[in-house]
Order: structure tokens, then sequence, then C-alpha cells
């Protein structure tokens, strides 16, 4: 097995030195990805198998004519905010400076 990575490696860096510099950027963006925990759990992770339920259906049958009838427009954040008499964090003060 150690053999066969070994000859894989090779073959991966003699491949690397024939790519023009635009092409070796994108394999680097792409070994980073494939290297980065997240995106390797993510792209290695089952399919969702598990069969819609009606309840689901009617659920994201509900959300489509809602967002039709709205002109494809969800709720805008300051509204949310607003139906819960809170202003965003970023726009608070502190203590300090009142």
């Amino acid at each position: 097995m150690a053999r066969n990575s070994n000859n894989a490696k090779r073959q991966a860096h003699e491949l690397i030195d024939r790519l023009a510099p635009t092409q070796l950027s994108a394999v680097v963006g792409l070994l980073e990805a494939m290297l980065d925990p997240v995106s390797r759990a993510i792209a290695n992770a089952p399919l969702d198998d598990e069969p819609e339920t009606d309840s689901e259906r009617d659920a994201v049958s509900e959300s489509k004519t809602w967002f039709q009838q709205r002109g494809g427009q969800g709720i805008p954040h300051k509204e949310v905010v607003a139906e819960f008499d809170r202003r965003p964090a970023a726009s608070k003060r502190s203590k300090a400076q009142r």
C-alpha cells in the first residue's frame, strides 16, 4: 500500500510541475478544500436518503407560496428586529458610552 501511495505522490508532483500558474492556483485551492476538516466532512457525509414526509412536503410548498406572494422577498431584518423590539447588536451602545 505504501508503494502505491508513493507512486501516486510522485505522479501528482510530476503533474503539478507541468501546470500553468493559473492552473496551479486552482489546484492549490482544491487541495486546501480537500484538507480542510469541515469540507472533508461535508464531502464524506452520507446522502440524506430519508424520505420526505407529507408534512415536510406541505411546509416546503407553503414556504414557496409565501415567497411567491411577496415577489421572492423575505422579511427585512429591520422589521424582524422591530417586531421583537430589539436593535441589532452592532448598533447597541455599551453602558459606558451612555
